[in-house]
């Protein structure tokens, strides 16, 4: 007998049927004597729905109001599914995130789970009880529902899977596997059988979509089994393994390719070039819990003053400007404030390049062919980031999957 939590992702509960087809997968891995833990998003469309409805009443809503108003598809969801699961002679029971014992901190719309509380959790398994759990939600030590931000049933999943000791944590969407980029951009985009840790964490915060990064940090952090299978085709998905699991001797160049939309880019001109600039820019931003992906600081040509220029989430950008105009230019004593949120992040990431030179220069030189201008660049030791207009994307991803061999039935550059 095994312990396993499946995390089913809103397409995969998008609609009854499809729900009634999750409550039959759960049943045919009890019937073989396992113990599941189910953890679900919201159906389909249904968080984007809540939070339409929350901007026609107000534009600037508080960040605690919208975690009780979406916090809600989920609820939806979990007691579906039980239902489901109890006209297939299932025994199950559904739990809210703070019902279960998810105890999170207080940062609204962004939180991060502080310990879980499984006693009962085990007391149903032990009982034959399939426990279905909302993802993405928890509750702070004030009792206020709190969520993960968008994606963290993954972490729900994960976190659920470390606290019990699950044999593994299998992770079902509308896609069978990790990718080596986006299906849905690259027809020639093929499944990995395997990737590891690290890049996954690198795709993962890169943009992308498949899983999110919170999730295989707590993987990697808690030694938990993780795999991503589809919740419509039987196969093997794809296995997360630890750096050391790997047994090729020789990895890949590139394992796969991440992009996203969902950023902007601030830039504040003429501030004064002086020790702790960078830090007084940056520290009210970060008390603001926004993060900071992307920094380039460039020295104007008087040599007084710098432009300091950086990547946000899109979400945050209208407060990143706030911040900014309202409280670090009067601080600084000057400076003019630019922002662009029609940007894209293109990136390549691969454990092989450790041991590649000549990665960036090639990357440049495709993108250069395609007419595309790069206005930010970022590495690190197993990916290469740059930030373009966002209406080149999806052509600077196509081309880079092609030149880097990563193309169905083509051979992996050297």
């Amino acid at each position: 007998m095994a312990l396993y939590v499946q995390k089913f992702g809103g397409t995969s509960v998008g609609t009854v049927e499809r729900i009634k087809a999750v409550a039959e997968k759960v049943k045919r891995f009890r019937d073989n004597g396992h113990q599941i833990v189910v953890v679900v998003s919201a159906m389909s469309g249904e968080t984007n729905r809540l939070i339409d409805l929350a901007s026609q009443i107000n534009e600037d809503p508080t960040p605690r109001e919208m975690d009780m108003l979406v916090s809600t598809g989920e609820q939806v969801t979990i007691s579906l599914l039980a239902m489901a699961l109890h006209q297939l002679g299932v025994p199950a029971t559904s739990y809210t995130g703070a019902q279960v014992g998810i105890r999170t901190d207080s940062a609204h719309t962004k939180a991060r789970i502080q310990r879980i509380e499984t006693d009962d959790l085990k007391d149903d398994l032990d009982e034959g009880q399939v426990v279905v759990v909302a993802g993405f939600q928890g509750v702070d030590e004030e009792g206020n529902i709190t969520t993960l931000g968008r994606g963290g049933s993954d972490t729900t999943g994960v976190a659920l899977a470390a606290a019990l000791g699950a044999d593994e944590c299998q992770i079902y969407t509308d896609v069978d596997g990790v990718y080596t980029t986006d299906p849905r951009v690259c027809s020639k985009a093929q499944r990995l059988e395997r990737i590891t840790v690290e890049e996954m964490i690198e795709l993962a915060s890169l943009g992308s979509k498949v899983l999110q990064i919170r999730s295989v940090e707590f993987a990697g952090k808690y030694n938990v089994p993780l795999r991503v299978l589809s919740s419509f085709e039987e196969g093997p998905g794809t296995l997360i393994v630890a750096d050391e699991e790997i047994e090729s001797m020789e990895e890949p160049l590139i394992s796969g390719i991440a992009f996203t939309a969902n950023e902007a880019k601030l830039t504040l001109l003429n501030t004064p070039d002086v020790p702790g600039v960078a830090s007084r820019i940056l520290g009210p931003i970060a008390d603001a819990n926004i993060e900071v992906d992307m920094i380039v600081q460039n020295v104007a040509p008087t040599g007084d003053y710098t432009d300091f220029t950086f990547t946000v989430g899109k979400g945050d950008y209208k407060q990143t400007m706030r911040i900014l105009q309202d409280d670090v230019i009067p601080a600084l004593g000057g400076g003019e404030l630019r922002g662009d949120d029609n940007i894209a992040k293109v990136s390549l990431v691969g454990v092989g390049m450790r041991s590649h030179a000549g990665v960036a220069s090639k990357m440049f030189r495709v993108l250069a062919e395609e007419n595309i201008n790069i206005r930010m660049v970022s590495t690190s030791e197993i990916k290469i980031s740059v930030v373009i207009d966002e209406k080149t994307m999806e052509l600077a991803v196509r081309a880079l999957h092609t030149a880097f061999g990563l193309d169905k039935d083509s051979i992996q550059s050297e």
